[in-house]
């Protein structure tokens, strides 16, 4: 489901000082609907190198991120992923395998068959909020400092309503 806040979990992790401090390299690829390998070798190359690369082949490519890589600790945020075809991630994986002990893959996605195509270790499933913690959250930002009794008592109607039918999935 879609605002759950996989993202914005991940962004919190990947922001973190603790999370900064461990890894040498740390990469975010927005990967959505089209899981194309070339384009996210590229991104992963281009991030850590800070240069642009024109190359085309593939191979050749990963094997330059693969030298990047090697006995570096990394953390690659993979966001947004809907592929679930197993040959795709192998082609994509391939370079990831020689970074230091302790290397991550953070990877985001709606759908637990991706998770398992790309045999996830640990799998943290978000669910929906309770009303109650939506309404928490949503009063929160919408009236100040969640003083609902400062605004006019349509707000708050109003407010539980949107609560309601977002059912328990908040965008702020």
């Amino acid at each position: 489901m879609g605002g759950l806040g996989k993202t914005t979990l991940a962004q919190l992790v990947y922001n973190d000082r603790r999370v900064m401090d461990g890894f040498n390299l740390k990469v975010w690829v927005c990967v959505s609907d089209e899981f194309d390998v070339l384009r996210v070798t590229k991104t992963v190359y281009e991030a850590i190198t800070g240069s642009k690369d024109d190359t085309n082949d593939l191979n050749m490519l990963q094997i330059k991120l693969k030298q990047q890589l090697t006995q570096k600790r990394f953390l690659l945020v993979l966001d947004d992923v809907w592929n679930e075809n197993f040959m795709l991630w192998e082609a994509l994986q391939s370079p990831f395998n020689h970074g230091a002990v302790g290397s991550k893959i953070l990877l985001t996605t709606r759908s637990g068959k991706v998770a398992s195509t790309m045999r996830s270790a640990n799998i943290l499933q978000l669910k929906p909020l309770s009303e109650g913690d939506s309404w928490s959250l949503f009063s929160r930002y919408g009236f100040h400092d969640g003083n609902v009794h400062c605004a006019n008592s349509d707000f708050e109607e109003i407010g539980r309503k949107i609560v309601k039918n977002a059912k328990g999935c908040l965008w702020l």
